[in-house]
């Protein structure tokens, strides 16, 4: 990754505002390279990795997840929410606990 050093840095705010700009190119880059890799690109195809990781910053969230029947529960949801995308319920399938099974993006961490 590129770096600016002080003793060889940019005498004017603009020449540093382009160096700058170029860093941060350069970090964006390899960013977009780091998603291309499939270890990461994995993830991407699942977008609930990403939603989880926003609530695992909650520690409420992970405090319920210590509990078991509130991972059994969350497990659940995402389940009912990959076999019917959109929310929508398959018609007539007998499964009525499930038809009435609530999206997982209703997870919230508790305030």
């Amino acid at each position: 990754m590129a770096e600016i050093s002080a003793a060889s840095g940019p005498s004017t705010s603009g020449e540093a505002h382009d160096a700058f700009m170029k860093v941060r190119f350069e970090v964006e880059l390899e960013f977009l390279q780091c998603l291309a890799n499939p270890v990461y690109a994995r993830f991407v195809v699942y977008p609930h990795a990403l939603a989880f990781l926003d609530l695992l910053q909650h520690k409420s969230f992970r405090d319920e997840m210590k509990r078991i029947d509130e991972a059994t529960r969350v497990h659940e949801l995402q389940y009912h929410h990959w076999r019917w995308p959109n929310h929508e319920t398959a018609a007539g399938d007998g499964d009525a606990e499930a038809d009435a099974a609530e999206p997982v993006d209703t997870l919230q961490p508790a305030t």
